[in-house]
This record gives C-alpha cells, structure tokens and sequence, in this order.
C-alpha cells in the first residue's frame, strides 16, 4: 500500500502531476551500476564534453558505453515492459502474502472459537488477527527509511522468512499465548517487512501507468484472501490442522521464492527521508484524511473476521457453505482493487475513494437483515467490491495531498501508522459487542464507522478541493 519510499525526492515547488515527477533526483541502481545525482557543478562525460547536473559513478565499475540516461528524465522511467511487469508479478506475490494473508483471518476466527482455542472469548482470539494486522501497517510505514537506504533485498528475505517460519511454529502450537506470537506476531512482522517493497519498486518502473500498476498488484492481496481460507478449509478436516497450517506455509514459500526471483531494484532514493512532519497536521485535507482512515479501518474488517461465524451461527449457511463466505468477500475484493483504480487515474484517486467508503458502510448496515443464503452472497460481493477500493487507492491520495515531493514518503508513513491503530483496536472492540449482545450490533459499529470515515474524507476533499463537484482531486 505505502508506494511511498520511492517517491520521496524532489523540490519544494508545486507539481501537477506528481506520480510521474517523483522518480527526480534519486539514485539510479538498474543491475551493473549504480549512479549518484551530483548538483551544483559540472563533471566531464566520456566525450569530454562539459554538463551540468550529471550523474556520477558511485560503484564497481564505470558505464562503459555512455548510455545511461539520467533519472532525472521522466521518459526513461520504463512505465513498460517485460522487466517492468515482472515487478508487478512479485509485488502481486507479496502482496498475496501480507495483506492476502490479513484477509485469511476469519477462517482462522471462526475454527479458534470451536477448535485449540475454545476457551478464548471472540474478542480475544481477534487480537490475533488485530495485531497480525497492526504490525504489517505499522512495520511497513516503519520500514521506508531502511528501504531508502538501500536494504531492499534485505527487507525481502527477511519479511519471507518471517512469514514462512510463522506458518510452521503455528502448526506446533496448543495454546493461546503460542498462537499470538506465530500467527499474530511472526508473522505481522514478516507481512509488514514485505509491505514496503511490494509497492516502492512499482513506483520506479511506472509513471502515468502505476494505478493500474498498483491495482493489478494490490489484486494479489484478494486473491490470497480466496486461496487461503480454502486451501484451510477444505485439509484441515482430512489432515489435521497442523499439516493444513504447514501447507500454507509451503504455498507461502513458493510464491515467495517468485518475488525474491524476479524483482530488481531500479533505483533508489537520493536521500533518506524524515520520519516525521508534524506540520501536516496543520494541513486541514491532510489531517481529515488521516481521521478518516483511522475511523474507517477500525469498522472495515469486521466482516472479514466475523461473516462467516455469523452465517454459521443464525443458520443461514450450512458450515461447509459458511466458511466460503470470506473467499466471496475476497473474490469481489479482486475487481475492487483494480477497477476503481482504473476509473481513479480519470477522475482522481479522493472522488473515487468518498463514495466506495460511503457505499462500503451502508453495505455493512446491509448485514443486519440478512438471514438468507442469497441476500448474504449478494451482501458479500457488494462489500467485497467497493472496501477493495480501500486497501489500494489511499497511497495515490497521500500523494495528492502532499505538495511537497520530499515529504511524501515522510507523510504517507506518519498517516498509515495512525490509521493501523484504528485496524489494531477495530475487531476486538466487535469481539467485545458480539459477548455482550449479538452479531446486529457488531455490524451497527462496523457500518457507522465506515460511513463517518467516508464523511470525513469527503470533508478532506471539500478542503483541498471545494465543492466542485466534476474537478479531479
């Protein structure tokens, strides 16, 4: 989500078109070599002629033929290409295993309730999931400045690792204390170490393509969500739920082994950004917007967690049937990801995210009546559609809101690590509802809140935009 580390170069000047001039003024790392922005004086090119503003050989060898072209041209950005979308297939591939594997969750939720965990009340086995959640937002928005510093590999082999061996103690463990430090730590912290690679590359391979870049990635985190709880569903009764844990784990590793294969770092930040601009806070659009994320990602995961212990509980679905609610969640949640995205290079990233958050929280409300099969698909697809739009499209509006290009990275980080405080707190509080009253209460919190964060966002809009309606914001 965080395409923030990438894009965190540049003047103070206003810009109209920020995705595409972000990639200014930052290391250029495309295999053999890696070169350096030299400003303020002249160096001499191989062929003795003098310019200014050149890049300077920083590494093992010199550029033998002369051809490499300053990143401090937009046009060399490859927005293409073969290498380029390989990138996009291992951002699809993280992205399937960190937030692909937070949209697993409910599967787990509901078998803990019933299975190792039934002694645990549903607030306390969601803080499983919560942190899970938490740490793969926090870490990620933590982790730029490492990025920036040119630990991108590192970042990659570690969150994989992480993630992976997460998997296999999980399949060891008989308690409560156990589960929350594999399933909700280990592996958070691995997702939340993928989280910034699976985003930043795609932001140095793609200019005025990079939302559909992004969608296509971000589907990968749907597809996960369809996958997974599938694959748990269906093992677990023949072969137990440590085997069917472990070969998650495996699914895990080989998808992993194609990120870790395929993406290549383009180039790199010419500075490492700040951690902190408390000044954006004074920025009403910027401000709002973060409120409005925090508000919004504590009610949106609701219904990942709990729909399908709702459909079981109120007889609504058989259990083998209930159990795939969370995968038509997640299979609508695909289109979410990118056809907003597509519509958003259009008409603006803040017009498309208002109503898909408005719609989002009224499609929540939508849950109360339900007590059939049909009416709860239907439900399920709607909500999957419109919350994927999300999930994908506010790095693109942290972009928008940031005048400054330098500071966009900084801003982007401070904002998501509020925001994953809502997404920490959001599900246990509905744990919380659901042992004190019943599932229409839980879905009461989800839906208010969804729509006083879309409210806003829309206020976030007003500020930075006004109130004509028809301009791209």
């Amino acid at each position: 989500m965080i395409a923030a580390n990438a894009l965190n170069e540049g003047t103070t000047q206003p810009y109209e078109d920020p995705i595409a001039e972000d990639y200014q003024r930052q290391h250029h790392t495309d295999g053999d070599y890696v070169e350096k922005q030299t400003t303020s004086r002249s160096i001499r090119s191989e062929s003795g002629v003098a310019t200014n503003n050149l890049e300077k050989q920083t590494t093992r060898r010199s550029v033998r033929s002369g051809k490499a072209v300053s990143v401090n041209n937009v046009a060399a950005i490859p927005n293409g290409g073969t290498k380029a979308w390989l990138q996009v297939l291992g951002a699809f591939t993280l992205f399937f295993n960190s937030w692909g594997i937070i949209n697993t969750f409910g599967a787990y939720q509901t078998y803990y309730q019933s299975g190792i965990l039934s002694s645990s009340s549903p607030s306390d086995i969601s803080w499983i999931g919560s942190v899970q959640a938490f740490l793969l937002m926090l870490v990620g928005a933590l982790t730029g400045p490492i990025y920036d510093a040119g630990y991108f590999r590192t970042l990659l082999s570690i969150g994989s690792f992480l993630v992976v061996f997460g998997f296999m103690m999980l399949s060891l463990c008989k308690t409560y204390w156990q589960v929350i430090l594999a399933q909700g730590i280990c592996v958070g912290l691995g997702a939340g170490c993928l989280f910034v690679p699976s985003v930043a590359i795609l932001s140095t391979y793609f200019s005025t393509r990079i939302a559909t870049a992004m969608g296509l990635a971000a589907a990968g985190s749907s597809l996960g969500g369809v996958i997974y709880p599938i694959v748990f569903y269906r093992l677990e009764p023949r072969i137990g739920f440590p085997w069917a844990t472990r070969v998650i784990g495996f699914i895990a590793l080989a998808t992993l082994i194609v990120a870790n294969s395929v993406m290549r770092v383009r180039v790199l930040p010419a500075a490492r950004r700040a951690v902190f601009d408390l000044k954006a806070f004074t920025e009403l659009p910027y401000l709002l917007f973060v409120l409005g994320g925090f508000t919004t990602f504590m009610g949106l995961y609701a219904p990942f967690f709990y729909v399908e212990s709702y459909g079981i509980t109120y007889n609504i679905t058989s259990e083998s049937l209930g159990f795939y609610t969370l995968s038509i969640i997640n299979s609508a949640s695909v289109f979410g990801r990118i056809i907003p995205n597509l519509i958003a290079d259009r008409t603006g990233p803040m017009n498309m995210i208002v109503p898909c958050c408005l719609i989002s929280g009224v499609v929540a409300l939508c849950l109360i009546p339900v007590r059939s099969v049909a009416g709860l698909v239907i439900v399920c697809l709607l909500y999957g559609f419109f919350s994927g739009a999300l999930v994908s499209l506010p790095p693109t509006v942290f972009v928008h809101l940031t005048p400054n290009r330098s500071l966009i990275g900084t801003r982007m980080g401070q904002g998501f690590s509020i925001i994953s405080i809502g997404l920490l707190l959001g599900t246990p509080i509905c744990g919380w509802i659901l042992d004190g009253s019943s599932f229409t209460y839980v879905w009461v919190f989800s839906g208010v809140l969804i729509i006083a964060g879309g409210c806003l966002m829309l206020l976030s809009r007003y500020f930075k935009a006004g109130a004509k309606l028809m301009q791209k914001v």
